[in-house]
């Protein structure tokens, strides 16, 4: 019976450590784009069913997302539900919460702005929450590896295949996207971009990218393989790898009304410049996750 209540206790500690460190994640990557005015403004009126996509989008995302780095080792799919749903709603209430604590939510504003404002906000928010347990957790979990005790929430490294790195790719695309599409310098610089400062955009996207990765020995960079040419992995993660930041951008510039009434042009160039930090969020996620 003591063992027993022992392991119930160490199994809840677990978890709400792991909640603790959600809510921690969800401020600390979403805060930026809680005190941005655009995002403030979208939330009131921008188009509910681009909203409603938004936030459905989110949520199988998520789901696939924890079972990776959800708030404790996952093994089946009801499990990866549950630890979503709690990063979602984690990611409201700390949303809700500072909104109004900044004076963002007023009493006499309507339901459908408060409504609008949060649920925009606890995109970003829910993946921060759920971020938060393997970005806050490694120290103690570093220490008490080589103290050679059992590990309290384990972040087990786990093998990623080839579909798997391309959706933590689309990840943190998707994440770092979120902060800076809503803006409406995006729209401004596409105006002062050229041609050739488009082309300049993409290699230097593309060189970021791969160096990340490959070039720069940052701590969980990828080794080739031996005998594997230097060209392959350029070819099979860094271009694909881009691609989907591409598509991303767009995404994002369409469901915040970027692409409105404006050339073909401009949105290729809005769509490039974009990618620019949406390459770097996917390069980020291959070494972070």
């Amino acid at each position: 019976m003591s063992i027993a209540t022992t392991r119930e206790d160490f199994e809840n500690r677990k978890f709400f450590a792991g909640i603790a460190r959600g809510i921690a994640g969800a401020l600390l990557f979403a805060l930026p784009m809680l005190m941005t005015m655009e995002m403030w403004q979208l939330g009131v009126y921008m188009d509910r069913s681009r909203l409603l996509l938004l936030l459905l989008v989110n949520i199988p995302l998520l789901i696939i997302l924890s079972d990776r780095v959800g708030f404790e080792e996952t093994s089946t799919w009801r499990q990866a539900i549950r630890d979503a749903s709690i990063a979602y709603a984690l990611g409201i209430v700390s949303c809700a919460l500072i909104l109004v604590a900044m004076g963002v939510i007023k009493q006499d504003q309507s339901a459908h702005e408060i409504i609008g404002m949060i649920a925009l906000q606890a995109v970003p928010a829910s993946i921060g929450a759920m971020l938060g347990r393997s970005q806050l957790g490694g120290q103690s979990d570093n220490r008490n590896d080589e103290a050679g005790g059992n590990d309290d929430d384990p972040v087990h490294e786990r093998e990623t295949g080839y579909a798997g790195e391309l959706f933590l790719m689309a990840v943190g695309a998707l994440f770092l996207n979120l902060n800076v599409a809503p803006t409406e310098e995006m729209i401004l610089l596409s105006y002062k971009m050229t041609p050739w400062h488009a082309l300049v955009i993409i290699a230097a996207s593309l060189a970021v990218m791969h160096g990340f990765v490959y070039a720069l020995s940052f701590r969980g960079s990828h080794d080739l393989a031996e005998g594997t040419p230097s060209w392959h992995a350029f070819v099979r993660f860094t271009l694909p790898g881009y691609l989907i930041a591409c598509l991303i951008s767009a995404y994002c510039l369409w469901t915040f009304h970027r692409t409105d009434d404006i050339g073909s042009t401009q949105i290729l160039m809005t769509i490039v410049i974009l990618s620019f930090p949406g390459a770097i969020g996917a390069a980020a996620a291959r070494l972070i996750l």
